[in-house]
């Protein structure tokens, strides 16, 4: 489902071939049911898109299977009173966490070196501008410490820099974060504003819910340390696009780095791209590897929850 992510149908088709599946179709369907109807498919995948109760009534799957970690979008309760399975598959095992972690870093040391000012200044022959700052020695929030932020939070290190972890239950209950983080690099989500008070940029990845929508908002922006950034490789709507807008106008924030928006693709002529604001188009996860291993891991999905073979 869903337009865009063009390298998904062959992983997918290569990941079939390699365990002898035949006559494996892959179909696009609308989000929206049109009124002649949907013909039925055996699994969904949302892939950014949503999946409510009506678009499986429609379609009447067998299963719900994401193309990655990320399930906001499908109607669970919905898919629980159809007795649908819904699964998805691990960053940490798929390759994706380390895939989405790199571009977190990406976006991150673009900001920090001005890449855009320095890629126009070839244009006008400037030679040694702009200045730009250093990732070592800066202390990074990391919102969310799953898979995807442990990854940020290694990769952080190896450039100097000193990370400090944010997560939702305490350290001890995260393996991960344990492993990496002591308890003075350590704050619980209910601590964000004081976490963030000793932050200079922050990095969002921790999945989208009801309690995560909008958390990064006016009060997290005026906590991190003024002239900091915001990167956001976990889903939109986690950042407050009003205040994150308002924290840029007034220079509180240095910019922005966002592999994720709020409506994808994000309007070209949206305001806040006036702004010193890049984005990539959800791509973090999108590379060879991560692909191959997301795709691996999706079949192993349907077949324990189908059996070996769709009819």
């Amino acid at each position: 489902m869903g337009g865009g992510f063009a390298a998904l149908r062959g992983a997918l088709e290569t990941a079939f071939d390699k365990v002898g599946w035949t006559g494996v179709e892959i179909v696009d369907v609308p989000v929206e049911v049109p009124d002649g109807g949907l013909d039925p498919v055996d699994i969904l995948c949302p892939m950014g898109s949503t999946i409510s109760g009506a678009l499986m009534d429609a379609t009447t799957p067998r299963m719900i299977q994401q193309f990655g970690v990320g399930l906001s979008g499908v109607d669970l309760p919905a898919a629980q009173e159809r007795g649908l399975p819904v699964d998805n598959v691990s960053g940490a095992v798929s390759g994706n966490a380390v895939a989405v972690a790199e571009i977190a870093l990406l976006h991150l040391l673009a900001l920090l070196r001005r890449f855009e000012e320095a890629r126009a200044n070839v244009s006008k022959e400037l030679v040694g501008e702009p200045s730009g700052r250093t990732l070592a020695g800066r202390t990074v929030g990391v919102l969310g410490v799953g898979d995807i932020g442990a990854e940020v939070i290694v990769r952080l290190r190896a450039f100097g820099a000193e990370p400090v972890g944010i997560g939702r239950r305490p350290r001890a209950e995260t393996p991960r974060a344990a492993a990496l983080l002591d308890d003075a690099h350590f704050h619980r989500v209910d601590d964000l504003t004081a976490a963030l008070a000793c932050c200079d940029d922050l990095v969002v990845a921790c999945p989208l819910t009801d309690e995560t929508r909008g958390i990064v908002g006016t009060a997290a922006f005026d906590a991190l340390r003024p002239g900091g950034h915001v990167v956001n490789v976990a889903r939109g709507p986690v950042v407050d696009k009003d205040a994150l807008t308002a924290a840029l106008r007034d220079g509180h924030l240095a910019g922005a780095g966002l592999d994720v928006t709020w409506v994808e693709p994000i309007d070209a002529d949206d305001p806040l791209l006036a702004e010193n604001v890049a984005v990539t188009p959800h791509v973090g996860g999108v590379t060879d590897t991560s692909y191959a291993g997301i795709a691996t891991g999706f079949v192993a999905s349907v077949e324990r929850h189908l059996g070996r073979h769709v009819e």
